[in-house]
This record gives structure tokens, C-alpha cells and sequence, in this order.
């Protein structure tokens, strides 16, 4: 009796066992149906542990002034973006999502135009995928067509076309002249030099006749006077007007080629003709090289 009693419950264990190890197996197959809260939370895991790889894949503007401007690094997984270089220079990072990094573009070096490579690094040092994207500097503006020729004639004088005054007394006033030539500038009775400097007017290469032609044609030239006190407003392409020995006579004149934030500090360089520069320190120059020197700035608008 006992043994005809318990046959139905063996059988029904024996199926419970057969079904358990079939849904098993359907499990690890795949075919079980919606996956379980467990096996939700392992996938997750091992998706979050996967790191996502970050990369560029445009660039907006892909071209820009040589003075420098504001670009989008587009791609992905961009959150996490420390640092960028363009041309070799830093590109101050001013925002960044997942899908964009916003820079600030550097002045090229020089002001030379030509395509330059982007390097971007995350923050654990590791190169971000480029693709070989470049960055196209272009001469664009007026004060690039100044800074241009400023960079290209500082050092190798273009005197086959403007001459040299280094015999007359210096070359300064006439490199100055040309560069604002460059910038789009046209000469007039008052302010030209004709056939390689056989013929001058003081105000194109006479350093106090330039001031005053600057003073009194200020308005129609866009030209505002500042003071040295005043840097906050001066900008590449400005005038810097000096007095080397505070005598109410002005000896030297020259173009600002970078203005820099340094430290708290204002800081402006300058590219010119005696001495011959292409980053001259202004601060070094009326402290160490002419101690005492006054002077003042001409910002231009046009």
C-alpha cells in the first residue's frame, strides 16, 4: 500500500525537477523572455565598467583668423576634456558637454596662416581621437593683413618698396606707416612715401610729426589716445607712442603685436624697427632699456 501511495508524488517531483531545469536552460540561452531584475542589474554593471571611448568628428569653424577667435570641438564623449592645443599653442577650454568642447583660438604664431593640427587630452592625460582634424588660420581682417606684414618685414626689410631711414635718423615711423598700409590705409597730401622713400612727408616717418598728424586727424582715422595706465583698452594692431627721456619730445614709435594676461597683469608686447623686434616687452623697454620713458597709446577702430 505504501509504495502504490507514493508513486504519484515521486512523478510529480520528478516534473517539477524536469521543468526547473528547462526554464534554466532557457535562461542561458536567451529564450526565457524578459530578463530578470538580477540579470538587469549584472548587464548594467558591465556596461558601466566598459569605458565609452571619447572622439572628435567636426570642427566649427574649421578656418578662422590669425589673430585668433572661438572654436566647437564636436564629437563624443566629450565631458571630460582637459585640455586643448592648437598649432601647439593652449586653446583656453571655456565650456564643455558630452557632445562639444567651446575654445578659445590662440593668434597664430607669427600671424603666419596655413592649416595646423588640434591635440586634445582628457582628463587623465590620455590623447582624445582626432581624426587628423586641423585647424585653417587665414589672413581675414584688417589687422591681420597688419600683423601680417608686421611678422613678415620686422626683421627683413621691405625697403625695395618703402626704403630705409635708419640713415636719417631711423626706420621706425616708416615701418609703422606701412604696416598701417597694410592694414588698408591709403596715403594723401599730408601722410605718404613715394618711390622707395625718394620722397617723405614727416608725418609718414617723422616720429613727432606722426603724432600730431595722428592728433589732428584722430576722428576721420578712428584713432583714440590712451595713456600707458590705460591697457584694459588696447588691443593688437594699436600704436605705442614713447618719449625715452620725458622732454615733450617723442623718439619711438611702434605696433602692439600681443596683449597678454599675465598673473593679474596686463602685459604688451611690440614688433617694430630700432631695435628691430618682434615681441618687444613694453614694461622692460621704459624700465630697463630707457628708464623713465613716458608715452601713450593710439587704439585703432578702422
Amino acid at each position: 500500500m505504501s509504495s502504490l501511495s507514493s508513486s504519484p508524488r515521486l512523478r510529480l517531483r520528478r516534473v517539477s525537477l524536469v521543468a526547473v531545469a528547462a526554464a534554466a536552460a532557457l535562461l542561458f540561452t536567451g529564450c526565457a523572455g524578459e530578463p530578470s531584475v538580477a540579470t538587469k542589474a549584472l548587464a548594467g554593471a558591465a556596461e558601466k565598467s566598459t569605458p565609452r571611448t571619447a572622439s572628435v568628428s567636426a570642427v566649427e569653424p574649421a578656418a578662422g583668423s590669425v589673430s585668433g577667435g572661438t572654436v566647437t570641438l564636436t564629437g563624443s564623449n566629450l565631458q571630460n576634456v582637459a585640455s586643448v592645443q592648437i598649432g601647439g599653442q593652449p586653446a583656453a577650454v571655456t565650456a564643455t558637454t558630452a557632445d562639444a568642447v567651446t575654445v578659445a583660438v590662440p593668434a597664430a604664431q607669427s600671424f603666419a596662416a596655413g592649416a595646423v593640427p588640434i591635440a586634445v587630452t582628457d582628463k587623465s592625460g590620455k590623447p582624445v581621437a582626432t581624426d587628423g582634424k586641423t585647424y585653417d588660420y587665414q589672413v581675414q581682417t584688417p589687422v591681420d593683413k597688419q600683423l601680417a606684414y608686421a611678422m613678415t618685414y620686422w626683421k627683413n626689410y621691405n625697403s625695395a618698396e618703402w626704403g630705409d631711414l635708419n640713415s636719417v635718423g631711423g626706420d621706425c615711423a616708416n615701418f609703422v606707416s606701412q604696416t598701417l598700409i597694410a592694414r588698408g590705409w591709403t596715403m594723401n597730401a599730408d601722410w605718404y612715401n613715394k618711390d622707395a622713400a625718394a620722397d617723405w612727408s614727416p608725418a609718414w616717418g617723422y616720429v613727432p610729426s606722426m603724432d600730431q598728424y595722428f592728433s589732428e586727424n584722430a576722428a576721420a582715422l578712428g584713432l583714440t589716445e590712451y595713456s600707458f595706465d590705460q591697457r584694459d583698452k588696447i588691443k593688437v594692431g594699436d600704436i605705442v607712442m614713447f618719449d625715452w627721456n620725458d622732454n615733450d619730445s617723442l623718439d619711438h614709435v611702434q605696433i602692439v603685436s600681443a596683449v597678454e594676461h599675465v598673473n593679474g597683469q596686463i602685459k604688451i608686447k611690440m614688433v617694430g624697427h630700432n631695435e628691430d623686434t618682434d615681441y618687444r616687452d613694453l614694461d622692460t623697454t621704459i624700465t630697463v632699456d630707457h628708464p623713465g620713458a613716458i608715452g601713450h597709446f593710439w587704439s585703432l577702430s578702422k
